[in-house]
């Protein structure tokens, strides 16, 4: 399912790759990538087999789960599909408690030592997953692992979750990704080194100096 979904991200461009005119992230990080899987939602066949992947993935990774979490706003709808998929409880988590009501960070019932799976639509440093996790624990659920559609596998993803000790399983991933790009002639040979370089070291400017230098 890897290569497919790669080129099913490509084709419905959920993931846009611009390494000649790099995107900004909220950071102020520039990267070549910019990845929206919320468009994934608008394509009925996609989103099933989307489900239908993460069901499997969760099933062999974390066979004991017995309740899908959700991430706030992005892994929500995933999460909906896949529970009512495996008949399992739902529920999602905010990225901060309401100011307002009940002042609720978990929104749906949680019960105490429920084993729970994270359902995420991207992993990039990890930190959105990561602070799901401790909203669980904080409430004494048990946090088996998070199941995702993408990961860019970035170093500071892995060491942060690594650190978290929160595994992390995905549909497809950036090497894939970056593969499938080239055979189907989104990007050129010269692009994908440049794509490369990025994912090994997005801080450093090498691999925008190195897309500057090109197209001149």
């Amino acid at each position: 399912m890897k290569q497919w979904l790669a080129q099913e991200l490509l084709k419905i461009e959920a993931v846009s790759l611009k390494p000649d005119e790099p995107f900004t992230w909220s950071s102020g990080i520039k990267s070549p990538i910019y990845c929206d899987n919320r468009l994934t939602l608008s394509y009925p066949a996609l989103r099933q087999s989307i489900a239908e992947g993460l069901k499997a993935l969760i099933e062999k990774e974390y066979p004991e789960a017995d309740v899908i979490a959700g991430t706030a706003t992005a892994g929500i709808p995933h999460a909906a599909l896949v529970a009512d998929k495996m008949g399992l409880p739902m529920i999602y988590v905010r990225s901060s408690s309401k100011s307002h009501g009940k002042g609720n960070q978990i929104e749906g019932f949680l019960q105490e030592g429920a084993k729970a799976v994270i359902v995420e639509d991207l992993i990039s440093t990890g930190g959105s997953v990561i602070k799901v996790q401790e909203a669980l624990q904080a409430e004494k659920a048990e946090v088996l692992g998070t199941a995702a559609i993408f990961t860019y596998g970035l170093e500071k993803g892995k060491s942060m979750l690594n650190d978290a000790n929160l595994k992390s399983h995905t549909l497809t991933d950036y090497e894939t990704l970056l593969e499938a790009a080239l055979e189907d002639q989104y990007i050129t040979e010269q692009q994908h080194t440049r794509l490369k370089m990025w994912r090994k070291n997005p801080e450093s400017e090498n691999w925008l100096k190195a897309s500057i230098s090109s197209s001149k």
